[in-house]
């Protein structure tokens, strides 16, 4: 099949290539995002494969579909930025990598709460500068702390696990599926609104949906208790920057932890180190000493890499084939708020 792939980075082409040994697929790789300016690069591709930042509203996918593309391959496992109505009503299947490796999002997860509980850049940092001095780098246990999880899917469940067992944290969880074997384990499933206002720490893992959309909010934070840590691997407009900037400057929130920004789309995946950044949101959570950002980078594994490309390609093969689409999704998955 003929698949203009978006977005692309060399760590996503060297992984696709690799992949794509088993396949044969005619991959053309372009640098830019999918959107109404660069779609006409996929005129003639059968597929498209994009990423989290690339728009696949209903205008482009009109655009795709007279372009004659009949599947968007989403190499991640978020799919709000593609409209899944009207790709159902022109036609287009939409397939996502549901699991890559939900070890290396949560693994990453417990890096940036032990970072940012522990002060590790800031004491990094005055290392390199010959400074070793202990003054404001005291932390705290994670241990004996309660910690709520947001999501208890495969990426959550490994995370509360963690928590659970390996420090030795409270762990309660809030999804619409309570998962046994959690609960087995001593996790205690509340609603996410209890969740919010008992926890220490608050890690989301869930999909952004109507009703999950600025989950952490003023009310939200208001309920909270002082010194709450929020962490955010999972995708930038679950947390209502505003409302955060504004707990923080209170003191009401102690910490956070983001990997994922709601206004990410111009910033994130490229170098931007010789311009300047006019989001003055971001711009305000860098004055933070307590707000810790990464780049999007909790997926970036090699062994995730390698799953994603394999998991997508096999997609392409199987919509080329006729053959049932195992990570097809579709507008139903969209619970309304």
């Amino acid at each position: 099949m003929r698949v203009a792939v978006f977005g692309t980075k060399p760590y996503d082409r060297r992984f696709l290539l690799a992949a794509n040994e088993a396949f044969g697929h005619q991959l053309k790789f372009y640098e830019p995002r999918l959107d109404a300016d660069t779609v006409e690069l996929a005129r003639g591709c059968t597929a498209v494969c994009v990423f989290v930042n690339d728009v696949v509203d209903a205008h482009v996918l009109g655009l795709l579909a007279e372009g004659g593309t009949r599947l968007v391959a989403l190499r991640c496992a978020g799919f709000n930025n593609v409209d899944l109505a009207a790709a159902g009503q022109l036609g287009i299947e939409v397939v996502r990598v549901p699991a890559y490796s939900p070890h290396a999002v949560s693994e990453f997860t417990i890096g940036l709460m032990l970072a940012l509980d522990r002060k590790i850049p800031r004491a990094w940092n005055r290392v390199r500068e010959n400074n070793f001095a202990l003054d404001g780098l005291i932390g705290r246990n994670l241990n004996g702390r309660i910690a709520g999880v947001v999501g208890t899917g495969k990426i959550g469940a490994l995370v509360a696990r963690a928590l659970r067992l390996g420090f030795g944290c409270e762990v309660l969880a809030s999804d619409i599926a309570e998962d046994p074997e959690l609960i087995e384990a001593g996790v205690v499933y509340v609603d996410r609104s209890e969740l919010l206002a008992a926890s220490d720490i608050v890690t989301l893992h869930c999909p952004l949906t109507p009703d999950t959309h600025h989950m952490i909010d003023d009310a939200a934070i208001a309920r909270a208790r002082d010194g709450l840590m929020v962490v955010n691997t999972s995708r930038g407009a679950l947390i209502d920057t505003n409302a955060l900037i504004r707990g923080l400057k209170s003191r009401k929130i102690g910490g956070v932890a983001l990997d994922v920004y709601e206004q990410e789309a111009d910033l994130f995946f490229e170098d931007l180190s010789s311009e300047i950044i006019d989001d003055d949101m971001f711009q305000r959570l860098l004055t933070f000493p307590n707000v810790l950002i990464t780049g999007h980078q909790a997926f970036l594994t090699e062994e995730a890499l390698s799953s994603i490309a394999g998991t997508t390609l096999q997609s392409i093969a199987d919509a080329e084939r006729g053959l049932p689409l195992a990570n097809r999704v579709d507008a139903s998955l969209v619970r309304p708020g």
